[in-house]
């Protein structure tokens, strides 16, 4: 009974500081479709086969760090606004591996322009991050990017201009990315969502406006294989949907939906009302990732989008501006392509090399004729891009 009383009182404030408030806090993050036309709510249905339309294949360049020679590139962001070292439009790439290919002891953000024969420049370099594998970028704190490091087991904060400000540790142990959610409206929080590898949770933190800046494990339960380096499965893919008007940088209220791929039960599973997600293990995640105990289920719960074939132990995963998604295969090396419904709409081997090779993915776009897909290579070591 506390609980439910504590976190009525927590959510009720929390709306009505926010809705009485006015102006935005924070940019949309690379992980976060831009809704376009789309209605409030869920994210709308479209069957139109974007991957099917990515015919070109273009490499922007190698993602080995200039200054240390890491390798092994991992997670993608993609900058929204200008500021500091980053510029609108260009690439942030996280190196998992050291310069011999030792899985877990890369520590540097490589910075891009997204051109053909392109080098990096290093963003970043820390052994705070140590095996990088997320590097969200948020409008919360002056367009931080938030990092997090694997073997160095937490989240740090960094500014625009490649400092380090802050590291975040427990509830985090083992991190396998991150992931950011926009403010829902004037000056409430941007979310920052982490999956840890070791305990199968997500944890989250509220960033700016009225946030409690303080990390609390949401979700337990995941499925976990407890693999080491590359090998290592659960919960890692994490994408945020929401409605975000033309010109804005700030999320509808209808939409507030998180996407989580974890390979160590292959599936992905649907969060609803995910920024509303208050209290430690409000929800937990059954053995097999198809069933879920809800504590408060008329506020936020999950359920299962796909599960099963295609899917083969997924890794990474990003939101289209139409709202579907695109997995990627530690497996196989295949991009699987659905709606939110989790109705295929297409696959496709994006390297048939060894596995596992695909662990960053990030699309661009307005609309199905303009979008195009940013993945990393970790056989060759380099950023693409999927163009029509």
């Amino acid at each position: 009974m506390t609980l439910r009383i504590n976190r009525s009182i927590l959510l009720a404030t929390a709306i009505a500081l926010a809705t009485t408030a006015c102006g935005g806090n924070g940019a949309v993050p690379s992980n976060a479709a831009v809704g376009g036309a789309a209605t409030g709510g869920a994210a709308p249905a479209d069957t139109t086969s974007i991957l099917k339309l990515l015919t070109k294949n273009v490499t922007i360049g190698s993602t080995v760090d200039p200054t240390n020679g890491d390798t092994g590139p991992r997670a993608i962001s993609v900058v929204q606004n200008s500021s500091g070292k980053l510029k609108a439009g260009q690439v942030l790439v996280c190196n998992f591996a050291d310069s011999s290919g030792t899985a877990g002891n890369g520590m540097t953000i490589e910075q891009f322009t997204p051109t053909t024969s392109t080098s990096p420049s290093t963003f970043f370099l820390n052994a705070a991050i140590k095996g990088c594998d997320g590097d969200a970028i948020t409008g919360a704190d002056d367009d931080a990017v938030y990092a997090t490091g694997f073997t160095s087991k937490a989240m740090v904060e960094i500014t625009s201009k490649g400092k380090l400000k802050k590291t975040y540790g427990s509830p985090i142990t083992q991190p396998l990315g991150d992931g950011a959610a926009p403010p829902l409206y004037g000056y409430s929080p941007e979310i920052m969502f982490v999956g840890n590898a070791d305990t199968g949770a997500v944890d989250n933190i509220g960033l700016g406006g009225y946030g409690n800046k303080k990390l609390i494990e949401v979700i337990d339960g995941f499925d976990v294989n407890k693999g080491s380096g590359f090998g290592a499965l659960g919960p890692s893919a994490l994408s945020y949907w929401c409605d975000v008007p033309e010109g804005s940088y700030q999320c509808k209220n209808k939409s507030d939906v998180l996407y989580v791929a974890d390979g160590a039960c292959n599936a992905v599973v649907e969060i609803t009302n995910a920024s509303t997600l208050l209290l430690k293990d409000e929800i937990t995640v059954q053995p097999g990732c198809k069933k879920f105990t809800c504590e408060y289920p008329k506020t936020t719960c999950a359920k299962v989008v796909k599960a099963g074939s295609p899917l083969n132990e997924p890794v990474a995963q990003t939101l289209l501006p139409n709202g579907n998604l695109i997995v990627a295969n530690a497996g196989n090396n295949t991009l699987v392509e659905m709606t939110p419904k989790g109705k295929v709409l297409d696959t496709e081997v994006i390297d048939t090399g060894q596995a596992p090779a695909i662990f960053g993915l990030a699309a661009i776009g307005t609309n199905d004729g303009n979008t195009a897909l940013f993945y990393t290579d970790t056989n060759s070591n380099t950023l693409h891009e999927l163009e029509q």
